[in-house]
């Protein structure tokens, strides 16, 4: 729980994807008393209770809610605004999950599509619908969260996504930039979608301790840039750097990103500004969730709404400013207070 102008080509196709919301004057009460702004969503409702009971232990922020928003991120991104490609947030992950699991980048995804593929067959919904809208609500299951969009309506899947479109932990700043740039966001879009890094956790960095978080409190911006001290698991392993935290992953692309010129400032405008978080994912997941698949309803009144964070963001105990491997030099970095006590340990997801 993030190109610095858009061609018009990128407009367009963003333009294309959009949902189709007619202007309604008046909101449905559907039969089983919900109230939605389409009466095409009123079947969502009982499906929304049947995930919630069968995949996120009746509405836990727990694994299943972080892997599911980290599978929907998986599907969607396979994407290309210059054509070719798979077809975006079409669900293709889960159902061809024989190919896609295959690829490197999709590393750890087993265990969610395995979880997820006996609700999503008990749904009726097409696959697209499905992923992204257990994302949307397993997302909605934790605290200080925006509330995700959902659109309704995907067609099933053609095909699987293509390898190589999902960036990966040991990719540079320039090329995970570029495969963002291809699938139509922007540097500050990119750095917003990282913002699900608050909620994710590592399984396969390192094999020997998975479920690894990487931050310990919705604050992956600020630790990111603490001074690492060491590695959570089985010494250095490929794709991580050294974690400021035990217990807590570094990913060697989050701590680039971090420091790059490029998005350093991006980064470091996250820190304790909850709103600009959660208003930008929401902004960029909106985006990502339709890629590739136009003429969807909006049904985003059938999601959860999170609680609220319970901030403000902290140094960690026995850090301080001291500890900021700052790389933005245009903006001051924020007067955050310390919580007090002993160095804490991240436990595991």
């Amino acid at each position: 729980m993030a190109f610095a102008r858009l061609t018009a080509l990128i407009s367009i196709a963003f333009a294309a994807s959009q949902v189709a919301t007619a202007a309604l004057t008046k909101r449905v009460t559907c039969s089983n008393g919900h109230v939605t702004a389409n009466a095409a969503c009123c079947n969502l409702f009982p499906i929304v209770d049947k995930i919630q009971a069968d995949l996120f232990d009746g509405g836990e922020c727990g694994e299943e809610a972080h892997s599911a928003l980290r599978l929907a991120f998986h599907d969607a991104i396979g994407f290309s605004i210059h054509g070719q490609p798979g077809g975006g947030a079409d669900g293709s992950i889960l159902v061809f999950n024989a190919t896609e699991l295959k690829f490197h980048a999709n590393g750890g995804i087993d265990d969610i599509t395995a979880r997820q593929f006996p609700v999503f067959q008990e749904t009726g919904l097409t696959p697209g619908d499905f992923v992204h809208l257990a994302a949307a609500i397993g997302t909605g299951n934790c605290p200080g969260a925006p509330r995700l969009n959902f659109f309704f309506g995907r067609a099933p899947p053609r095909a699987p996504a293509p390898d190589l479109t999902v960036p990966e932990p040991t990719d540079s700043v320039t090329a995970i930039l570029a495969r963002f740039a291809d699938a139509g966001f922007s540097p500050a879009e990119a750095v917003a979608l990282l913002s699900s890094h608050t909620i994710a956790a590592a399984d396969v960095v390192d094999p020997t301790i998975p479920g690894t978080p990487f931050d310990s409190d919705s604050q992956v911006f600020l630790e990111v840039l603490l001074k690492g001290r060491l590695f959570p698991g089985n010494g250095s392993q490929t794709g991580e750097v050294l974690s400021p935290i035990a217990g807590e992953m570094r990913l060697q692309s989050d701590f680039a990103i971090s420091q790059d010129a490029r998005t350093a400032c991006l980064w470091q405008n996250m820190i304790n500004n909850q709103n600009l978080m959660t208003t930008q994912f929401k902004s960029a997941m909106s985006k990502l969730q339709v890629l590739g698949q136009p003429r969807l309803i909006d049904c985003s009144d059938v999601v959860p709404v999170p609680k609220p964070f319970a901030g403000p963001i902290k140094f960690p105990a026995s850090f301080s400013q001291a500890d900021v491997q700052i790389a933005c030099k245009q903006s001051p970095f924020p007067s955050l207070a310390t919580v007090a006590g002993p160095a804490p340990t991240v436990p595991p997801v």
